[in-house]
C-alpha cells in the first residue's frame, strides 16, 4: 500500500482541523484565522463559512447528512454551521479555556469536545487538578450538553468507539481513560498511562511536555491506537521521537508500537485506520528524518510506506472506501510578498495504492 499525492489546494491560513464527505468529494477545514472553510478538492476553490471563532477554529466534524458542519476553536466554543448557506446555526460555550479537539460518534448524535491548561500544580510540575470538566459529550441536533468526564489536563486527544459506546481520551502525560456513553450508567471503564509519550524539561525552563494528540479505535472496535511524541532532552525543541502504540483498550494493555529504526523526531498529530482495518496512517511534522506521514502494518506494525509532505500534518482523513486519504496541514509560517500575506493552509489528496 502507498500513498501518491494527486491534489494541493491553499488556504489563507493553516488548517488545524478537518472534515470529509464519505467519497471525499467535499472538504471542510478549521484553520488558525478562526474561519471554517468548504473546500471542493476537485478544483480546490476555498469558501468561508459566515461566522468565525474568536481565536483558532481547531477542529471540525461533518454530520452524517452533510448538511451541518460543527467547529471548536481555541476560544471554547462550538459553532453549528449551514453546509450550503454557509451561515451559523448555533455557538455553544463548551469550555473556558480551548477546544483542543473534536471527535463525531459514528451515527452522528453526538460530538465530543476536549479542554484543559497545563498550570503546575505542585513542586514537581505535575498538571493542576482541571477547573471544568475537561471531557464533554454534546448532542448534535440541540446543542445540549449530555455528560462530562473528569480528566487531567491538558486533554489533547479523543474518539469514540465504532459502536458509539465509549469514547476514549488521552492527556500531555499519557494517560488514556475510556468511558462508557451508556446513558443509564455512563462511567469510567478503563485507564492506563504510557511514559513514552510525555518529557520533563529542565533545559531553559522545568515544564513537562508532550501528549497523545491522536486517538483512534480499529475498525472491529478490539484495538485503540495513540500518536504523539516521545522523550526528548530539551522539549523546548519540539525533537522527541516519533510515537505510536497501541492497546488492547478493555484491559489497557500494549500490544504493540512503533519500532526505532523506523522513527524520526517530530510531533505526530493524527493517527487513522484504513477502513479495511488492514493498515493505518500516523501523521504530523518532522524535526528529523525522512518522513511526516507513514503507513504501518496493523498485522506486525511495521512501517510500509512513507513521505514527507513539508509540512505539518494536522489531521488524516480516509475515504469510506479507503481509495484517497485526505489531509489538512500548515506550510510552514506565512511571508508577506508585494503587500500580502502567502497562503500557508493546505488540503492535499492522496490515493491510496496497492
Amino acid at each position: 500500500m502507498k500513498l501518491k499525492r494527486t491534489q494541493d489546494h491553499k488556504l489563507p491560513t493553516g488548517a488545524l482541523g478537518l472534515a470529509i464527505n464519505p467519497d471525499g468529494s467535499r472538504a471542510f477545514a478549521a484553520c488558525a484565522d478562526g474561519a471554517l472553510y468548504a473546500v471542493d478538492p476537485a478544483n480546490g476553490n476555498p469558501a468561508a463559512f459566515e461566522a468565525r471563532h474568536e481565536s483558532y477554529a481547531s477542529g471540525c466534524v461533518l454530520l452524517p447528512d452533510g448538511k451541518t458542519v460543527i467547529s471548536g476553536g481555541y476560544d471554547g466554543c462550538l459553532l453549528w454551521h449551514d453546509v450550503e448557506s454557509r451561515k451559523l446555526i448555533r455557538r455553544v460555550k463548551a469550555h473556558d479555556f480551548w477546544s483542543w479537539q473534536t471527535a463525531l460518534s459514528p451515527d452522528g448524535g453526538r460530538v465530543a469536545s476536549v479542554t484543559g491548561q497545563y498550570l503546575p500544580g505542585g513542586w514537581k510540575y505535575e498538571p493542576a487538578a482541571e477547573t471544568e470538566p475537561s471531557v464533554k459529550v454534546f448532542d448534535t441536533q440541540s446543542g445540549a450538553l449530555v455528560t462530562a468526564f473528569a480528566h487531567t489536563p491538558p486533554v489533547l486527544s479523543c474518539a469514540f468507539s465504532p459502536d458509539g459506546k465509549h469514547i476514549a481520551a488521552a492527556n500531555m502525560m499519557g494517560e488514556v481513560r475510556v468511558w462508557s456513553l451508556s446513558p443509564a450508567n455512563a462511567k469510567p471503564v478503563a485507564q492506563w498511562t504510557s511514559p513514552d509519550f510525555t518529557s520533563w524539561g529542565t533545559i531553559k525552563t522545568h515544564h513537562y511536555c508532550g501528549g497523545i494528540y491522536g486517538l483512534a479505535f480499529s475498525p472491529d472496535g478490539t484495538t485503540l491506537a495513540g500518536c504523539g511524541m516521545g522523550p526528548m532532552t530539551d522539549p523546548m525543541a519540539g525533537n522527541g521521537k516519533m510515537t505510536w502504540q497501541r492497546w488492547a483498550w478493555e484491559k489497557g494493555e500494549r500490544t504493540a508500537q512503533i519500532k526505532d529504526d523506523q522513527r524520526g523526531s517530530g510531533l505526530m498529530e493524527s493517527i487513522v485506520w484504513h477502513p479495511a482495518g488492514t493498515h493505518f496512517v500516523m501523521a504530523g511534522r518532522q524535526a528529523q528524518g525522512t518522513w511526516n506521514a507513514a503507513i504501518f502494518s496493523a498485522a506486525d506494525g511495521a512501517l510500509v510506506h512513507s513521505v514527507d509532505t513539508k509540512n505539518r500534518i494536522t489531521h488524516a482523513r480516509f475515504t469510506a472506501d479507503g481509495k484517497k486519504l485526505v489531509i489538512s496541514a500548515a506550510q510552514g509560517q506565512p511571508q508577506r510578498k508585494g503587500g500580502k500575506w502567502e497562503d500557508w493552509g493546505r488540503v492535499q489528496v492522496f490515493s491510496v495504492e496497492a
